[in-house]
């Protein structure tokens, strides 16, 4: 502890000299008892400590000078969100987008970034190169950082902010918990739903082998040749290859009359031990299963142009069940001392969903009358695992901090036998499936990306006086992300059509052995050439930060730094049979200085103001580069990527008032605004009849906003009603007001994919003061509730409202795709008690209340409805036991 000796009247002489009169009093020492003399104010004194301002300012905010947010395992008990996405729609400025992508302040996942402890993360999905959030459990979570304002020690790819999750440390008692759960849905358990069989060990979240690429397939696949009857193979071997595809138990559609409940089980441990010198060793696990089902029944329409107004296209009536199937782990090691601290820690997460789905309805460009059906079943999996070892050292008496991080983090997401079979609705009202004119397919495609990551960090800390502290920061950081990405495709036609009574088979007989020969039906691939199919991408970043910290006058902190990144990104498509390329690869190659800078003035008691001035990037993601087709399957919608994108650049300004006037309680208020210069912005892409989502670069763009947030406890006088008098009660509240533009003058040009890389007016394109893709005006949380220590319960009521915002833009002269994502209504309850000399825990869940349902639509004369569906009511109960 730092001493000061000097008189009181200096003391005061001293403060008063510094700042404004009242604005830095230090908190207050308890009243001295009135039996201890009078000291004379020239007495000498010998100061033990100088307490400044903000004894209320919770801990994490003292030592960021950024403006952040803080998601606490206690905040993750309190609400029940099963993980971190969920969890993080709670934080004030941010909305969650499919129910796995986090928007912070209304940009979309590309402009943040996240990482887990520190290091970087690579995605399994195919459209993003950001991990869903939705990947990690929360129970694998200590807490999570939200910082909305760059500083120069993270990635320079932060335009909206950047999410840190920290996983669970070693503790220092230790413990064993099991928790089981099971719950439903109103529109999914105990009704009717979609089902395929697949094979017996589906429920494990593994197959057992029935999807594995058929081994006369994987032989002709590594010849290189396409894979149909002509100078390559005979017809014979076609043949013997299409009998060797799965068919009966991944083909047949079948309705269930009751869907099961979900149900999860967790299980989390840790131990550290005294090894002796003062060394401790540490371990911690957390192990989960979940299985859960959910089923939608909705619409989905297209839209086309007609004059002055839209008109249908193609409209289908549509079920789908999905069965998701989730596994995790996490162990970790730890080991260390008072100056020294390692950390190992691994993680896997598994994640497949196995869905059934059909449509039917009205496609006017199909033959005949347009009255069809399609039948999907499909299977997918993602894995990720990360190990990351870790160390902390403080040195030269904790004046100089030394840490380091190398991480491998590899996801992976495999989609076999992913299938669709169309049929037409003839005349007599039956159903038929005919191979000449209709279409069915069978794709098998792979994603692999992964990321070689580390970094060295050193704070070293100097006195400036005897109560003021300079630090000075500094490091470096390298990772190399790779991705590689590949389709392959095929079909079962028939060259010389079906007789009707073949067309009036059941699905599993259609496509048995006995129809598959040249007289009816036979194999083909159908996989595009040209690089359509498949593409190897990278991402290497070498950067180094300098950072210095200082209260440069009392009260009066300033974090300023920079950081110099060097990257170079590519996307490279590959032709699966050896032909040209109809894209060139893309390569990208730049280095940027990064500079950031932050202010913070406590000016009053618990009292303190932000400013915060930046300059960041955005970068063009894998799969919106690759000019290759992708079919989502959340909305059946092709997505084609733009090998003509280049960096967003963003200037960011933030500015924000925090009131801390009691433990853990505040207000706070701020204001923000970026300009974004080339913004990418997702828009539609029409080839004939054929309509994609592409991407392009905006010439500029503009976001503004405020936000406000309120946390308050309160106990109640004494009432004679005990469930009112006893319990501790909670109101926090945010808003976030968010306004975007984005701007095209006169002369500005875009770079469509349609235009093969030649510019285009951007008024073409894009309407000058629309709204940028993805963001909400109105963002807003509540959440009501109570604890009771002696009753050892906790309840919340949870609200959040998230306005329109546009999902795609439209064609040129069509308005742009809406989402009214709307209000949700969430009740959690919490009670620890005691059975048979057992610790317990039970939850109780209960999510949209208000039977919120989705909606996406294009409106213009009419409205299209792109998608709809009712979500239901979910509900679940927990039980935990702490051994």
């Amino acid at each position: 502890m730092k001493t000061l000796s000097l008189t009181l009247s200096g003391l005061l002489l001293a403060s008063t000299a510094l700042i404004a009169p009242g604005v830095a009093m230090a908190q207050q020492q308890d009243p001295v008892p009135a039996e201890t003399p009078a000291q004379d104010p020239q007495t000498e004194t010998q100061v033990d400590e100088i307490v400044v301002l903000g004894r209320y300012i919770p801990e994490p905010l003292r030592e960021t000078s950024e403006v952040a947010a803080f998601v606490t395992q206690e905040d993750l008990q309190r609400t029940g969100d099963g993980d971190a996405a969920a969890a993080l729609t709670r934080v004030t400025g941010l909305s969650i987008v499919e129910g796995r992508f986090i928007y912070v302040r209304g940009l979309g996942e590309r402009y943040s970034s996240a990482l887990l402890n520190g290091s970087p993360l690579p995605s399994p999905e195919p459209l993003q190169r950001v991990v869903p959030l939705d990947l990690f459990p929360s129970s694998v979570l200590e807490g999570v950082t939200v910082q909305k304002t760059y500083s120069a020690n993270y990635p320079g790819e932060f335009g909206g902010g950047v999410i840190d999750l920290q996983t669970i440390s070693a503790p220092r008692e230790a413990f064993l918990t099991v928790s089981t759960s099971i719950g439903g849905n109103t529109e999914t358990t105990g009704r009717e739903g979609l089902i395929y069989y697949g094979s017996r060990t589906d429920f494990t979240g593994f197959d057992d082998g029935t999807r594995d690429v058929p081994g006369m397939l994987a032989a002709a696949l590594a010849t290189g040749n396409r894979v149909a009857t002509g100078a390559d193979f005979t017809s014979t071997e076609i043949q013997a290859i299409g009998r060797d595809f799965i068919n009966a138990p991944l083909n047949l559609v079948q309705t269930q009359d009751y869907m099961q409940p979900n149900f999860g089980i967790d299980i989390a441990g840790g131990r550290t031990w005294d090894i002796g010198s003062g060394v401790d060793f540490g371990v911690v696990f957390v192990a989960g299963y979940d299985n859960s089902w959910r089923t939608r029944t909705g619409l989905q329409q297209a839209g086309r142009l007609d004059i002055d107004q839209l008109v249908v296209q193609t409209s289908y009536d549509y079920v789908s069940t999905e069965n998701d199937i989730g596994l995790n782990f996490l162990g970790g090691l730890s080991l260390g001392n008072e100056d020294h601290q390692l950390k190992w820690t691994n993680l896997f997460v598994r994640n497949v969903t196995k869905e059934a789905r059909t449509r039917e309805g009205v496609d006017f460009d199909a033959p005949g009358d347009g009255n069809v059906r399609d039948d999907y079943t499909e299977w997918f999996e993602r894995n990720l695992f990360t190990t990351q070892l870790a160390g902390t050292h403080w040195l030269m008496d904790g004046d100089l901090e030394l840490s380091w991080r190398g991480a491998y983090a590899l996801t992976e997401r495999d989609a076999p036998y992913e299938k669709v079979i169309r049929y037409r609705l003839d005349p007599d009202g039956v159903y038929r499936h005919d191979t000449e004119a209709q279409r069915n397919s069978t794709s098998f495609s792979e994603l692999e990306d992964e990321i070689v990551s580390g970094g060295a960090d050193f704070a070293w800390t100097t006195a400036l006086s005897d109560y003021r502290d300079l630090t000075v920061r500094g490091g470096i950081a390298y990772s190399d992300n790779t991705r590689n990405a590949q389709r392959r495709d095929f079909r079962f036609y028939a060259p010389n059509g079906l007789p009707l009574d073949v067309q009036d088979s059941r699905v599993d007989y259609l496509f048995s052995d006995f129809n598959l020969g040249p007289a009816l039906l036979e194999l083909q691939e159908i996989t595009p050439s040209g690089g359509a199919a498949a593409y190897d991408a990278g991402l290497e970043t070498q950067a180094a930060y300098l950072q210095v910290e200082a209260e440069i006058i009392p009260l009066v902190s300033v974090s300023a730094g920079v950081r110099y990144e060097d990257a170079t990104q590519f996307v490279t498509p590959r032709d699966l049979f050896g032909g040209a390329l109809l894209f060139q690869p893309t390569q990208l190659e730049n280095a940027y200085w990064l500079p950031s800078a932050t202010l913070t003035w406590n000016f009053a008691e618990d009292l303190q103001l932000r400013l915060g001035a930046s300059k960041t990037i955005g970068r063009p993601q894998f799969r919106e580069l690759a000019p290759q087709q992708y079919q989502d399957p959340d909305n059946d919608r092709l997505f084609f990527g733009n090998p003509y994108l280049v960096d967003t650049e963003l200037v960011n300004l933030d500015a924000r008032v925090e009131w801390y006037f009691a433990r853990g309680q505040y207000v706070t208020g701020g204001v923000f605004y970026k300009d974004i210069e080339n913004p990418i912005e997702s828009s539609i892409n029409e080839q004939g009849n054929l309509l994609q989502q592409t991407y392009l670069n905006a010439p500029n763009a503009t976001l503004m906003g405020f936000e406000i947030d309120a946390k308050k406890y309160w106990e109640m006088p004494d009432h004679s009603w005990d469930f009112v008098a006893n319990k501790r009660w909670l109101v926090q509240a945010n808003y976030t007001f968010t306004d975007s533009e984005v701007n095209v003058d006169a002369g500005d040009v875009v770079f469509p994919l349609s235009a093969a890389g030649a510019p285009r007016p951007a008024s073409d394109y894009i309407i000058d003061g629309s709204r940028m893709q993805g963001q909400s005006e109105h963002l807003a949380n509540l959440q009501f509730g109570w604890e009771d220590d002696v009753a050892r319960s906790q309840a919340t009521i949870l609200v959040t409202y998230v306005s329109e915002r546009s999902s795609a833009r439209g064609r040129p002269g069509e308005p742009d795709l809406i989402q009214e994502p709307g209000v949700m209504l969430d009740f959690v309850y919490r009670k620890d008690f005691d059975w048979m000399g057992r610790d317990m825990g039970l939850g109780i869940e209960v999510r949209n209340l208000l039977d919120e349902g989705y909606l996406e639509y294009q409106e213009l004369g009419n409205r299209i409805t792109a998608n709809a569906y009712d979500l239901g009511m979910s509900g679940s109960i927990s039980l935990t036991t702490r051994f």
